[in-house]
């Protein structure tokens, strides 16, 4: 029997013997762990949706006790004891079956506290990192992450550089993208357009130029398809478009031969929540097949494109009592093994029952940029906030600042900042410039050369502004 497999029995064992896997004292107090899911959700900064869900700490003693248990853990023990069972979630199945002994075996007498101090010393480095992508499971990632500071989670995250490739190439260190999210409330053809405009001479644009459509009707679709197709291809636009609509309908759209460049889909963490998004690894696999064979890439075929947030899979009722960072890196998981273009977290969209407020919605940003970084995953994100959470433009300010310094491959580009469709706040075309200037970042290398070719951009970065002209604009009237 696999030693794998010894573990395993001998957890159920102790589990049905009442013992208890996991202690540690503080003081006088001796605080107990049943299983390795309660010490996980015990150990995570507080957060609404664990507290919805009754799987957080009861008081900052325990939290700092589950901390301390967690980081003399072995990391041997999140190949032995998964915090959803083996043989009822896909998810768990693909963890597992995926992990690379081989290259593991280099930190395999590692503790979650070991782990941590490696990857803040000198001797983690960017190709050290990468080469443990597939010894990392998502749980182990999670761990450390939870007993990390906020800028342990900036300067580990800083070491990652993930590059993938379509029509441009993302991910470059020293680059910074960003998505042009062109939304409208009626999918009307001529409003994008403008925002597509508007952007582009803002230099947004370069990871994608993504649609998140008002409805999921096919021919509407099909139409903002070939809108965006017509228009990178006149103007020579080195960049990918999307329409943000259930894999079901892209695939249905592939087959009458509609121009689709990046394949989306949200995921979650469990096979339950997935379930409820109406999806599987299997249909994933299925869409990622078909996108596979239109080769519509020019310098690369990365093609797949996944949005994640935390609280999704309790949102569903399908967390089975596991806290929903764990749940959230755990969808990581899913998207590494499709060789994705581009991931993003909805950070803080998902409400304030799940992320209630300015900073824990920047906790958990820096949490899912440093897990997916760490995974191999190209992680964007969306640097947002609900009008009913307890958050402003000032602490978005703060999380754009600390994405930037931290390697955050793409943001969103929405005008104005505030998408009319989805009614959420985001950030602005503004914002990509700003975080650009300050830390001395550029677009693209294929986007920046295009900008400079139509004059938009000098081959300082500095923005050039156009006369009334120009083709875009002509275009637009």
């Amino acid at each position: 029997m696999e030693e794998r497999q010894l573990l395993k029995v001998a957890s159920i064992y102790f589990s049905i013997l009442g013992f208890t896997m996991y202690k540690h004292t503080v003081k006088n107090t001796r605080y107990a762990f049943n299983d390795l899911k309660t010490l996980m959700a015990k150990a995570t900064p507080f957060r609404s949706g664990d507290a919805l869900a009754n799987l957080c700490a009861d008081r900052y003693e325990e939290r700092v006790a589950a901390q301390m248990c967690l980081a003399d853990l072995p990391l041997k023990t999140f190949l032995s004891e998964m915090v959803i069972p083996y043989e009822s979630d896909e998810i768990s199945r693909l963890i597992i079956d995926t992990h690379d002994a081989g290259s593991f075996s280099a930190i395999a007498s590692f503790t979650v506290g070991m782990l941590r101090d490696w990857l803040l010393s000198d001797a983690a480095t960017t190709s050290s990192i990468q080469e443990l992508k597939y010894a990392f499971t998502p749980e182990m990632i999670a761990g450390v992450s939870k007993i990390m500071r906020n800028q342990d989670l900036v300067l580990a995250a800083q070491k990652c550089e993930v590059v993938t490739k379509f029509r441009n190439t993302i991910g470059l260190k020293g680059r910074f993208s960003s998505r042009l999210q062109p939304n409208h409330p009626t999918d009307d053809l001529k409003g994008i357009a403008a925002s597509i405009i508007d952007g582009l001479m803002y230099a947004s644009g370069d990871a994608v130029i993504g649609i998140n459509p008002a409805t999921d009707n096919p021919a509407t679709i099909y139409d903002l398809l070939q809108m965006l197709d017509s228009f990178i291809d006149k103007f020579s636009i080195p960049t990918q478009s999307c329409v943000l609509c259930h894999l079901t309908t892209t695939m249905q759209l592939m087959q009458q031969n509609a121009p689709v460049d990046l394949v989306f889909q949200s995921i979650g963490g469990t096979e339950k929540t997935n379930k409820s998004f109406g999806i599987n690894l299997s249909l994933i696999n299925e869409a990622y097949q078909a996108g596979l064979a239109l080769q519509r890439g020019t310098v690369g075929n990365n093609f797949m494109y996944f949005e994640t947030g935390q609280g999704s899979s309790l949102s569903a009722n399908a967390n089975d009592a596991v806290d929903q960072q764990t749940c959230e890196v755990r969808a990581y998981a899913v998207a590494r093994h499709f060789d994705p273009h581009l991931v993003n977290s909805v950070v803080g969209f998902i409400g304030p029952e799940y992320l209630y407020d300015g900073k824990q919605i920047i906790r958990a940003a820096l949490e899912d940029h440093f897990c997916a970084k760490l995974l191999g995953l190209p992680m964007g994100m969306d640097i947002c906030y609900t009008n009913h959470a307890e958050a402003d433009q000032d602490d978005m300010d703060n999380l754009l600042l600390l994405m930037g310094v931290a390697g955050c491959n793409f943001i969103m580009g929405v005008p104005g900042a505030d998408d009319i469709m989805l009614n959420y706040q985001s950030t602005s075309f503004h914002d990509t410039l700003y975080i650009r200037k300050v830390l001395g970042l550029k677009p693209a290398p294929e986007f920046e050369s295009w900008l400079i070719q139509q004059e938009m951009m000098d081959d300082d970065g500095k923005q050039i502004a156009v006369s009334s002209n120009h083709p875009l604009l002509k275009y637009a009237l």
